[in-house]
């Protein structure tokens, strides 16, 4: 008796295009995310935004209250939003406990357990960072969005995932200072910001 050939399943356009994603080779200096079933390729940041994010880091690493882990490129395997199978962010900033060491042998696109907070600043796309992202990071349950928005010279601080969306949100213009909850519990300074 011979066993029946199945029929090749036919791959929705997004799966297609994830695979392209997956294997996908960018230019030195550049990285690419899958982001709502869209690929998205960044060129290396401008100087204003490093600062930022530097700024970000120094605080965390000087005065939040339990020892944070920083990585300015992990990958992060998303929940799927819509008709996307999955999506795949490389946050401008990802903090966990030190402790954990969350990231010590992960792979290059992990799992968001475990992630305390993830930062974004605003470049030549803002919208991305302010909607899709947002969305992406809430489905994933990550307790904590900070968003630093160039633009509208404002920070925001998006807590309590809910679905879709952060059921909090505190915003500051940029030279006020914007409380962190644990496990930060600091108030992030954003003087240097202007």
């Amino acid at each position: 008796m011979t066993a029946m050939a199945q029929e090749p399943r036919l791959m929705t356009p997004e799966e297609t295009l994830l695979d392209y994603f997956l294997t996908l080779e960018t230019p030195e200096g550049f990285r690419a995310e899958f982001i709502e079933g869209e690929i998205v390729v960044s060129p290396a940041p401008d100087g204003d935004h490093e600062d930022a994010i530097e700024l970000i880091v120094a605080q965390m690493y000087d005065h939040a209250k339990v020892r944070m882990q920083y990585s300015g490129n992990k990958g992060l395997k998303l929940p799927r939003g819509g008709s996307c199978p999955k999506n795949y962010a490389i946050p401008d900033a990802t903090f966990a406990p030190r402790e954990r060491r969350l990231f010590r042998g992960a792979p290059t696109w992990m799992p968001p357990e475990g992630v305390a907070m993830v930062a974004e600043v605003t470049s030549s796309k803002p919208e991305r960072d302010r909607i899709a992202k947002r969305h992406c990071y809430a489905r994933a349950g990550i307790p904590l969005y900070l968003l630093v928005d160039r633009d509208e010279s404002t920070v925001t601080l998006f807590a309590e995932p809910a679905k879709e969306d952060y059921t909090e949100v505190h915003s500051v213009p940029f030279g006020k200072s914007l409380p962190l909850p644990a496990p930060f519990d600091f108030d992030l300074d954003t003087t240097d910001f202007l």
